[in-house]
């Protein structure tokens, strides 16, 4: 079976042909950072995490190029920065605050079960790419100087229609529609009202480097340019995938492709555009004045990684997705079950009715059935199955004991408090085994008594 992947682009499912056989390369937007990522920015993470995982499957390791970037340059860096250490001259107050963000944006993805990319360029180390792209789209007539900006031209672009795609295509939208329903800075500079920003001035205190277009005014980036340049450097003017949330295609990704687009003369800067639906919280739209703005911090600080991983990939990644509290009881309640079941099993080869419906645009819904009826048949399996998916990364004995851990149970009580039980019961006084098996229920512990004896976990 071949691995078709929907692109945004044409609307619809495709054969994933890479353009280079033995070279599959993907790039996918990161984070900003500023502040703790939230709960939906870990849909990209993970949604991306596992087509990067199927295509080391399919390719080879060696052969599988993923890029997400980090976004260092920013007007939210700049206020938090201001905000959060006042007494530092602003540049060195806005590398304490990217560090510090990274670092926790990489703790909270890596326990999320996420592989680091291949290559995680920063948008300040790539200016001198930036600078170079917008002077190509100077020269080439798309783009303009003015009051010490440089803008783009969608009006430009579409006049030229020399083997370029039209702006507004990947968003299906026509350039009137685009104005209706974006907010446009308006500005007196501008030819049109569409118009984008490439380069801006900087404020005093701001980062700024040296201006492309003849401007002598120092100044820093738009942010849509960082990406094109990056994407650029590490993979080239035309790679396979490009990926990122549902509410990126307009107009940060749009505006990707017409840079890119126009600065090399391609058709096409990606071959698939994939992306991820929203994400909603208990049947709501996820923000602060609602009070149920969560980070992946927050999270973790009560689930598992891998019980947030298990439970975003019950829903189809094109799909919107509502994060519920039920619905993480029940993606731990599974994994405790997978853990006991699978996690001290040597992994076989996964198996084929978990990898197929992975292969079909990555039906991840489709594929967890799969494992449910592994359990009962090919157990071996089921481990590798769960390992290609990210999961099981840690014994079962690890596992329990981070559970006991988080809940606060200890271990040497409950065993001796069993002990008691089974002398109560073996000397038939049932009345005493039923209060210790209520103490231990009382204390999180649910115990299950067989032939071979009696087991305990702790209940979430």
């Amino acid at each position: 079976m071949e691995l078709r992947l929907y692109d945004t682009l044409t609307k619809e499912k495709r054969p994933f042909v890479p353009l280079n056989a033995n070279d599959v390369r993907m790039y996918v937007c990161g984070p900003t950072v500023y502040d703790f990522a939230h709960i939906g920015n870990a849909r990209p993470v993970i949604v991306f995490d596992v087509l990067f995982r199927l295509l080391r499957h399919l390719y080879g390791e060696a052969h599988v190029k993923y890029v997400r970037n980090i976004t260092d340059v920013d007007d939210k860096i700049n206020d938090r920065a201001a905000r959060d250490f006042p007494g530092l001259p602003l540049n060195e107050a806005i590398r304490k605050v990217t560090e510090q963000t990274g670092q926790q944006f990489h703790a909270d993805v890596d326990a999320l079960g996420a592989l680091r990319p291949s290559v995680e360029p920063r948008a300040t180390e790539h200016i001198g790419e930036m600078r170079e792209i917008i002077e190509r789209l100077v020269k080439g007539g798309f783009a303009y100087a003015a009051e010490d900006h440089v803008l783009f031209s969608p009006q430009a672009m579409n006049a030229a229609n020399a083997g370029l795609p039209r702006y507004g295509a990947l968003s299906n939208r026509s350039l009137d529609e685009m104005i209706a329903g974006a907010r446009v800075d308006v500005a007196p500079y501008k030819k049109d009202n569409t118009d984008f920003v490439l380069w801006k001035p900087s404020k005093p205190g701001e980062p700024s480097w040296p201006s492309p277009a003849g401007i002598k005014a120092e100044g820093r980036p738009g942010w849509h340019i960082e990406c094109s340049a990056m994407a650029w450097k590490h993979l080239g003017e035309h790679f396979d995938i490009h990926g990122g949330g549902i509410d990126l295609v307009f107009p940060h990704h749009e505006n990707e492709v017409a840079q890119t687009c126009c600065a090399f003369h391609r058709e096409r800067m990606a071959n698939y555009w994939m992306h991820n639906g929203f994400l909603q919280v208990e049947s709501e739209k996820m923000s602060k004045s609602l009070g149920n703005f969560i980070t992946i911090h927050e999270l973790l600080a009560d689930w598992p990684g891998e019980v947030l991983r298990l439970n975003m990939l019950k829903t189809h990644y094109r799909s919107p997705i509502d994060w519920t509290m039920k619905s993480l009881e029940e993606s731990a309640k599974t994994l405790d079950d997978w853990y006991r079941v699978a996690a001290d099993v040597a992994p076989g080869k996964p198996a084929a009715s978990v990898v197929d419906p992975l292969l079909d645009d990555l039906n991840t819904p489709l594929a967890i059935a799969a494992l449910h009826g592994l359990r009962s048949s090919d157990v071996p399996a089921l481990a590798g199955s769960l390992r290609l998916l990210g999961f099981l990364s840690e014994s079962a004995a690890q596992w329990e004991g981070r559970k006991q851990q988080a809940s606060g149970v200890d271990a040497k009580e409950v065993e001796r408090l069993l002990s008691e039980r089974t002398a109560a019961r073996s000397r038939k006084d049932f009345r005493e085994s039923d209060r210790i098996r209520d103490l231990l229920a009382a204390m999180g512990v649910a115990i299950k008594d067989s032939k071979d004896g009696t087991t305990w976990e702790v209940m979430r």
